[in-house]
């Protein structure tokens, strides 16, 4: 990864830039998921700002100078252009750190342990409820985009830890969102 190039939100008086990330980070994931890669990773580069709310207004793409003009010619950006300013693929400086972006799934959703529970478990609807209750529903303190899932419907969060900071990278494999399966992102 020693390219990378970023994608500012600009300021809109319609939608918060949460909303906007989160639109940004849906189309980027249907860019990778057409584009066929996992060697393309992101981060957030506001992320520790202390007025940054959410995960900032820059998303910063990670990868091959190929990789990144592959994604770039698709037109997964359609519909966003009022919205963000584009940057050029640039080197990654030398002095660059390096560090996991992933995803962290939270289980937020008791409804959803109780069915599994049902299915595994042969368990009845009341005993499911009486073995996992509602207080076993986890709240993570971490910025996440909103996602709808093109299967079901249904809207999710999903939560992005970015981990410490590390001197030396690790190559690993990226999901269709970009985050982490293992590998490094430059961080500077």
């Amino acid at each position: 990864m020693d390219r990378y190039l970023d994608i500012h939100l600009r300021p809109d008086p319609e939608f918060p830039a949460t909303v906007l990330m989160s639109a940004l980070f849906a189309k980027l994931h249907r860019g990778l998921v057409a584009l066929d890669t996992d060697r393309i990773g992101v981060s957030f580069p506001e992320i520790e700002k202390e007025t940054v709310v959410g995960l900032g207004e820059r998303l910063r793409l990670h990868g091959t100078a190929a990789e990144l003009e592959r994604l770039m010619a698709l037109p997964w950006l359609t519909g966003m252009g009022d919205h963000v300013h584009i940057g050029a693929i640039a080197a990654v400086p030398d002095a660059a750190r390096h560090r996991v972006v992933r995803r962290v799934q939270a289980k937020s959703s008791p409804e959803r342990l109780r069915r599994r529970w049902m299915k595994r478990k042969g368990l009845s609807e009341e005993e499911a409820r009486r073995a996992v209750p509602d207080s076993v529903a986890e709240r993570l303190d971490l910025p996440y985009v909103v996602l709808t899932s093109r299967s079901t419907g249904q809207r999710f969060h999903l939560f992005i830890e970015h981990g410490p900071v590390q001197a030396t990278p690790r190559d690993g494999r990226f999901s269709s969102y970009g985050l982490s399966r293992g590998g490094t992102v430059p961080w500077f």
